[in-house]
């Protein structure tokens, strides 16, 4: 992905000394303020992960998009809404089954994702 960086969980920035946005909590509760599951979260792991091997492989049009559709994924950027989250879900699983074989381990992963997201 974009530098290959992710970031789940808490995150800090700090820039200057005035203005600061404090903490970031990246959930993925269904709701945002719950906390997610440690299955869920294994599971946005491994999603990451495949996305990663996946992306080297793609157009670069499509590779952008899945850029698009991280923070989403990982609930960064106060992109916590269920909608959303789904919406991003959806069209990294149609860029992967775009691909054939080598995109069937990541549409197995986002129905992990959505299964898990469905029980939260």
């Amino acid at each position: 992905m974009s530098g290959d960086s992710y970031h789940i969980g808490d995150q800090v920035s700090m820039y200057g000394g005035t203005g600061n946005q404090g903490i970031v909590h990246n959930t993925f509760g269904s709701s945002g303020a719950e906390p997610a599951s440690p299955e869920l979260q294994e599971a946005v792991q491994e999603l990451l992960r495949l996305l990663g091997d996946l992306r080297e492989q793609l157009p670069p049009v499509s590779a952008r998009v899945l850029d698009d559709n991280l923070p989403a994924l990982t609930g960064e950027a106060g992109a916590r809404q269920p909608e959303e989250r789904h919406r991003a879900l959806m069209a990294v699983a149609g860029i992967a089954a775009t691909v054939s074989t080598v995109g069937e381990p990541v549409v197995e992963a986002v129905r992990k994702v959505l299964e898990l997201l469905a029980a939260a």
